[in-house]
């Protein structure tokens, strides 16, 4: 009996003290939760290959401010004070903002944007990719907030949040002498009241050839309009994949829409990928913001 007492006892003490070790307080331990040994995890996006153009002309130079790769790549737009209104982090759920609002735009168009520009040569923006040589660009994203249209039926704003856009060729603009290389744009993704449309570039008269297939004008170029889906503001998936004479979109895990068609076997221009917050209002007290979580291009 004597060796059965010592040998509860024994186990008594061992539990006792396994169990005072396991209730030490945050202050017992060797870090604290508060400082700064917790990881920032900032938005999955390389900005190596982009460009962003911004709703204001600070440099009084007529055009939207315009940020090159080498002043956005490692952390470069979270010391740019002209950047931080209009394209900064949200730590708490490891997202990029960017926001935008009337104010100044692009030679040609109406609207301004807060918006990546993709540049495969980082130094060249005249460099670009033809549909032959193909492309994808996904991302994780969402609509954060908008403003209210109380000028048309829709309830808000809409937005472009993703592109594919096109561009004249250097050989090109060489050719026919042109002023200008813009190109019409071959996707736009637009949100709209919650939906995710897509308006793809197509021919008006399927027979356009040679040089006509230059002009960018809509008499040449309209818009095919597709409903994708309802994403609301939540996060959502999309990517686009570019090949020849090809286009297929995707949304969440939703079934693919694909484009196949003349118009993309045609289309004269070179293209470029373009992302973030291209509002499409001129109203006063417009404005929308738009969450990037992980955005990436491949070709």
């Amino acid at each position: 009996m004597k060796l059965k007492s010592i040998f509860f006892f024994l186990i008594a003490i061992v539990m006792f003290f396994c169990c005072s070790d396991s209730t030490k307080t945050t202050e017992d331990l060797d870090y604290d939760i508060d400082d700064d040994t917790i990881p920032v995890v900032y938005a999955d996006i390389d900005f190596s290959n982009w460009k962003v153009t911004l709703p204001v002309d600070e440099n009084n130079n007529g055009s939207p401010d315009e940020y090159q790769p080498s002043e956005l790549v490692n952390g470069g737009y979270r010391t740019n004070t002209s950047i931080q209104p209009y394209m900064y982090d949200d730590i708490s759920d490891s997202s990029i903002e960017f926001y935008t609002f009337p104010e100044v735009s692009t030679t040609n168009s109406s609207y301004s944007r807060t918006e990546l520009r993709e540049l495969i040569n980082p130094s060249n923006s005249k460099e670009n990719w033809t549909l032959e040589e193909g492309g994808s660009i996904s991302g994780r994203l969402k609509l954060v907030a908008i403003s209210e249209d109380p000028e048309s039926s829709s309830q808000y704003h809409k937005t472009i949040v993703m592109q594919i856009h096109g561009i004249i060729s250097i050989e090109d603009m060489a050719t026919h002498s042109f002023s200008s290389n813009n190109g019409p744009p071959l996707i736009k993704i637009y949100w709209k009241d919650g939906y995710i449309w897509s308006h793809k570039k197509s021919l008006i008269d399927e027979s356009t050839s040679g040089d006509d297939l230059l002009e960018t004008s809509s008499a040449t170029w309209a818009d095919i309009k597709d409903n994708m889906g309802y994403v609301g503001f939540d996060e959502f998936q999309f990517r686009i994949t570019a090949s020849e004479a090809r286009l297929e979109l995707q949304l969440n895990d939703n079934e693919p829409l694909v484009y196949q068609d003349v118009s993309l076997d045609k289309w004269p221009y070179e293209n470029y990928f373009k992302a973030g917050n291209y509002l499409g209002s001129t109203a006063d007290g417009a404005f929308s913001k738009v969450k990037y979580y992980e955005l990436e291009v491949t070709h």
